[in-house]
């Protein structure tokens, strides 16, 4: 089943919190660096790549010197506009090591759902990737009051997968893929590699979040997964901490867990 993997043209990559950061907060830039790397290296084979990334609120805390992640919602929102703006520079640092052009988009629930919004982002997205740019995306937790706006990001790269009608969504997170039971407590836990449809045997199998700097968990990305599943759109759940994995998965290599995305 992982063969038609091969054939993705339009990819969405999604880097969760726990990727992103050290448990102190502060950027794994080596992994950020790798990513660049990675990404550009599949625009340069005529792929059409989104990336869609947390951690603004995390990084910002962390320079905020805040012990965790804020609770209080005004916190957050200034934690947003610290760590957004580290954030997208250290991505144009590295991407531009590779000659290769990014754009910024954060979205609010606006766009998703009012139809003349959404229109005017996938406008902008499509024009984007048709140029040959990355579009780098996260929720505008700067204004947005919704969890901030999507609760996490595994559901927001969900959608933006859905508008875009892409062919792939990689979810990348600090766990290789969907286990029957938690690995980190049971040692006899097995992964689970190919899922073809979304039960509520699988949404028990989700396990909590992860760092406490990080919101989503494996729950929110089963959500994400019946998303796409019916939208078509094929998705991946792997480790992240070596974003070479991307490679792999587009190769059709059994690594993580494969959501097949059934027909519109």
């Amino acid at each position: 089943m992982r063969e038609k993997l091969k054939q993705s043209k339009r990819i969405v990559v999604k880097v969760g919190t726990s990727t992103l950061t050290y448990e102190n907060g502060r950027l794994n830039l080596k992994c950020i660096e790798r990513m660049a790397w990675v990404l550009s290296d599949l625009v340069n084979q005529g792929k059409e790549v989104v990336l869609v990334t947390s951690g603004a609120i995390g990084v910002g805390a962390a320079r905020l010197a805040f012990s965790e992640r804020p609770k209080e919602m005004k916190k957050k929102q200034a934690a947003a506009a610290v760590g957004q703006a580290v954030l997208i520079q250290i991505y144009q640092n590295f991407f531009k090591e590779y000659n290769q052009a990014i754009a910024q988009i954060l979205l609010t629930k606006e766009e998703i759902q009012n139809e003349e919004r959404k229109n005017n982002t996938l406008n902008t997205l499509h024009t984007l990737l048709n140029l040959g740019i990355v579009p780098i995306i996260n929720a505008n937790d700067t204004i947005s009051t919704y969890e901030i706006e999507f609760s996490d990001n595994d559901n927001l790269s969900a959608m933006v997968a859905e508008m875009v009608e892409a062919d792939l969504l990689i979810l990348l997170t600090d766990i290789d893929g969907l286990y029957d039971k938690d690995p980190r407590i049971h040692t006899n836990a097995k992964r689970i590699s190919y899922i073809s449809e979304v039960t509520e045997q699988i949404h028990k199998m989700a396990g909590q979040k992860g760092s406490k700097f990080s919101v989503g968990g494996m729950a929110t990305k089963v959500q994400a997964a019946e998303v796409c599943q019916k939208a078509g759109v094929n998705m991946v759940v792997a480790a992240g901490d070596e974003p070479t994995i991307i490679h792999k998965i587009i190769d059709g290599e059994d690594v993580g867990t494969f959501f097949e995305g059934k027909k519109k």
